[in-house]
């Protein structure tokens, strides 16, 4: 059996069906309840208290671990999970880090999260641990305005990243799940080319066969809209990264075509299979 967390987002879902398909027992984690795929159990949980993820861990052979609030709730220790897969017998780990990790290692939240990669290393699991870039899905925080307004809002409209389809990272995950050569991989996720707002705006306006504006915010304008959804360090850090992404940043891994066999797919296909969110 396979557990997998945060079972419900744009990596957990398309991971537990590919998982199903595949015929694999799987144990769907989040922390409300969801529909799954048929076949797929459902646990809910919350991740910063380790202990609630027991029931889930027990008979499992493998994990994927993906964390977001939990690894900064108060009092969390993200390690305890690692923990937690050991006493219950669990032979493998995949967890889903960060590319900024390697690319910008000071932050806060990137040094937990490689002290989680270490903790993860030190286990004596199996393990493989997936670094992802920007998000093709973080394009959503403009759904709203797209359906109300054909506008997208966003700051440095024509500086890009290399932004990767939510939908390959889970593709990947169900390699390094599955399959025993990828057991000690690291793998940088990226998409196949450098896309800027502007570009993102102009993909979303051809899947949805309608014209879309693009208006290009300030720095204190984004920042402002962004520090009602999220802390403000964690706002201006983000701004830092997509306003001045440095050449690591830029860089188009060739990882997603290694595990895969596959190019990743681009922005562009990531707009048409969700362009509902934007009608």
């Amino acid at each position: 059996m396979i557990v997998v967390t945060g079972a419900t987002g744009n990596i957990g879902r398309p991971l537990t069906q590919a998982l199903a398909e595949a015929g694999e027992q799987v144990t769907a984690v989040s922390r409300r309840a969801a529909p799954v795929p048929h076949g797929v159990r459902h646990l809910a949980a919350d991740l910063s208290r380790p202990a609630g993820l027991r029931p889930a861990l027990a008979g499992a052979k493998a994990l994927f671990l993906l964390l977001s609030g939990d690894l900064h709730a108060t009092g969390a220790d993200p390690a305890e999970l690692i923990g937690e897969a050991v006493a219950s017998g669990v032979r493998r780990v995949v967890l889903l880090s960060t590319q900024g990790v390697v690319t910008r290692p000071f932050g806060a939240t990137r040094i937990a999260m490689r002290a989680l990669e270490d903790t993860l290393r030190e286990s004596g699991l199996e393990w493989a641990v997936l670094r992802p870039g920007g998000f093709a899905s973080n394009a959503l925080w403009w759904a709203e305005s797209v359906r109300e307004h054909r506008l997208v809002a966003a700051p440095f409209g024509d500086v890009g990243v290399p932004v990767v389809d939510p939908a390959d990272i889970a593709a990947v995950a169900a390699a390094c799940l599955l399959d025993d050569r990828h057991t000690g991989g690291v793998y940088e996720l990226t998409g196949p080319e450098v896309i800027t707002p502007r570009r993102q705006a102009e993909a979303i306006a051809a899947a949805l066969g309608s014209p879309v504006t693009f208006h290009e915010l300030t720095r204190e304008e984004a920042r402002s809209a962004m520090s009602q959804g999220m802390p403000a360090e964690l706002a201006d850090d983000t701004l830092d990264i997509i306003g001045a992404p440095n050449p690591a940043e830029l860089r188009i891994s060739p990882d997603v075509q290694k595990v895969l066999g596959r190019a990743p797919r681009p922005f562009a296909d990531w707009a048409a299979r969700n362009i509902a969110a934007f009608r």
